[in-house]
């Protein structure tokens, strides 16, 4: 009789612990592997990178357009950018024309 006392008084006594550490771990888990938690965090951050990058590229490609489009707009319209592209695309030179190339970055077309 005397052990079984003792054993509800320790049951009593290491309960109200035990369930708070299980829940306190519960939270500390799912903080750190739930949807929003810090590995999750990463994750997102690596794909905003990416986003990010997607989206530079594509206003650099966009910027290219625009001032393709605008070296050929008929109030700007230049002869020899007009003739010079023609040649380009044609792959036409005659031997005394000197070409020089625009750096990758700077092109018009």
């Amino acid at each position: 009789m005397n052990f079984g006392r003792w054993l509800i008084r320790m049951l009593k006594l290491l309960a109200p612990p035990v369930i708070l550490a299980s829940i306190a771990a519960f939270f500390v888990w799912h903080a750190s592997h739930g949807d929003r938690g810090l590995i999750a965090r990463e994750q997102r951050l690596a794909e905003i990178a990416a986003a990010r990058t997607d989206r530079d590229r594509a206003i650099a490609e966009r910027e290219a357009a625009e001032r393709r489009v605008n070296a050929m707009r008929g109030d700007q319209l230049d002869r020899d950018q007009l003739e010079e592209r023609a040649r380009a695309m044609l792959n036409l030179t005659t031997r005394e024309e000197i070409v020089i190339p625009y750096p990758p970055g700077q092109r018009l077309f």
